[in-house]
């Protein structure tokens, strides 16, 4: 009997995903790719500008009061763009690169024909993917569970009606024939129109592929300054990690990436940053690993935000003095105000200016008393404070304190202090400058409706960051990136 019921299964399991050899215990490792291009910009003040203004367009979107999908923000800043690749459809397969982004829960891109309004400079034809060519006959019911959480969770009356469904059909739930239809998105800089579809993708592992047939996803075929799509890792029916579920449990409840350090240098992301469907044994020793152990701390329900990984933050140590995050950090609320946002699309840690405020005094009375302040540079790249240092700068450690665990996560020093050397564009005389890599994110009455903090990938780096969505949790390790990537290889 049990024999007949495990082959009974493995017919269906062949029949969904055309008999993948694939233990349910193993993991998919996918390279995310890290391209930095400083081709567009004319000095490093440029880039760090550039990067400031989108991290806080991004944060400040969030407190977006319209579509719950307006509220979401494209990493398309140089030092946030982390793609994957998947392949789409057979015949042939076409192959797509997506930006990989927790704040976010759907996967979406160009489609052909696509129209992108506005997109100059923002990609290169000669390297990005040819939008792609979907079968008409592709399209999700207006019925769909999936399309009202594409529409924010209108009923399925409501889109019946949106696509023109006979008024006599709706009234008997008979709307099935008619296609989901097209949905809006605004970023912080751009848009697009999307449909929905089901059609096959595949994503790379080791040998074989795996499959999934029913994938659902965004189809644009316009967008205003918006011309790569986006693999919504977020918490969600329509997320990456929430489809591959329907396959292995195992495999979609528990991800993790470690972003190699690269200091805006392309030369340190040649090595690709592991992304980790799945769950490994933490305590097998792997080269490049330290050996420490996972912070973790929980993931926080937002009732307004239902997709960000919101988690508490109790405070920031500068050096041993321990600065208080405000009580609205600690948590969230009924109507989605609080909490500290782990986000994968954000480059620079957002924090409200009380914190902020708090936690400069303190970095600036141990710095500035020795160092000059770089009021000019704090103009040019939007970040603060900035200080001209001779050789060696001394700064003290950066801690952050999470709810629920007294240890804390010690921040590198590169993740937190940024050293570049000013004039040397030809500009001006040569001067080494270096500065906090943190921003003001804004008064905290500004701040109502939506996360009060943003952890941005800037400050990520160099860490295994976890989502544990099976026990609702989040945790840090500190690793060596591109030797953890070579080790989970050779398993």
């Amino acid at each position: 009997m049990a024999s007949s019921l495990f082959l009974l299964y493995y017919i269906i399991l062949c029949f969904s995903f055309e008999c993948l050899s694939v233990s349910y215990s193993q993991i998919l490792l996918l390279p995310l790719t890290h391209s930095l291009s400083q081709n567009q910009f004319n000095s490093t003040q440029h880039l760090l500008k550039s990067t400031a203004t989108r991290s806080a367009a991004r944060f400040h979107r969030s407190r977006s009061d319209r579509n719950r999908h307006s509220q979401v923000s494209l990493p398309l800043s140089s030092g946030s763009d982390y793609t994957l690749s998947l392949t789409v459809g057979t015949n042939p397969p076409q192959s797509i690169s997506l930006y990989m982004d927790t704040g976010s829960d759907l996967v979406w891109f160009p489609c052909s024909p696509f129209e992108c309004i506005l997109c100059e400079g923002k990609y290169d034809p000669k390297t990005t993917n040819k939008p792609l060519k979907i079968p008409p006959n592709a399209t999700v019911s207006c019925k769909s569970p999936a399309c009202s959480a594409a529409h924010s969770s209108l009923s399925s009356s409501n889109l019946c009606a949106i696509a023109r469904c006979p008024l006599e059909s709706i009234e008997i739930s008979d709307c099935s024939s008619f296609s989901c239809p097209p949905f809006y998105y605004a970023y912080a800089d751009g848009s697009l129109i999307a449909r929905l579809h089901k059609y096959r993708l595949s994503i790379p592992m080791s040998s074989p592929s795996l499959v999934l047939h029913n994938f659902t996803f965004g189809c644009a075929h316009s967008a205003l300054g918006e011309p790569i799509g986006v693999a919504g890792f977020g918490r969600g029916l329509l997320s990456l990690p929430a489809q591959l579920s329907s396959f292995s449990p195992q495999l979609g409840n528990r991800f993790s990436y470690c972003l190699v350090s690269h200091s805006f240098d392309s030369d340190r992301v040649r090595r690709p940053s592991p992304l980790i469907l799945g769950r490994y044994e933490e305590k097998e020793k792997r080269v490049g690993d330290d050996g420490a152990q996972f912070v973790y701390t929980s993931m926080l329900d937002n009732p307004k935000h239902p997709y960000f990984y919101s988690v508490g933050l109790v405070g920031i140590s500068v050096g041993k003095k321990n600065i208080l995050a405000p009580e609205f950090l600690h948590g969230v609320d009924a109507t989605g105000n609080g909490g500290m946002v782990v986000d994968s699309g954000t480059t620079f840690t957002m924090l409200p200016s009380s914190l902020y405020n708090s936690l400069v005094a303190e970095f600036d009375q141990r710095v500035g008393r020795v160092h000059e302040r770089a009021r000019d540079i704090e103009d040019k790249t939007g970040l603060s404070p900035c200080y001209y240092y001779n050789k060696v700068i001394q700064i003290p450690n950066l801690t952050l304190h999470f709810v629920g665990n007294e240890s804390g996560v010690l921040l590198p020093r590169r993740n937190y202090f940024y050293e570049f050397l000013d004039g040397g564009d030809g500009s001006g005389k040569k001067r080494n400058v270096g500065c906090l890599m943190l921003m003001n994110g804004g008064d905290e009455k500004e701040l109502t409706g939506g996360p009060g903090a943003t952890l941005g990938n800037y400050q990520q780096q160099g860490f295994e960051v976890v989502y544990d969505l099976a026990k609702r949790r989040v945790g840090f390790a500190r690793r060596e990136c591109a030797s953890l990537w070579d080790s989970l290889n050779q398993r």
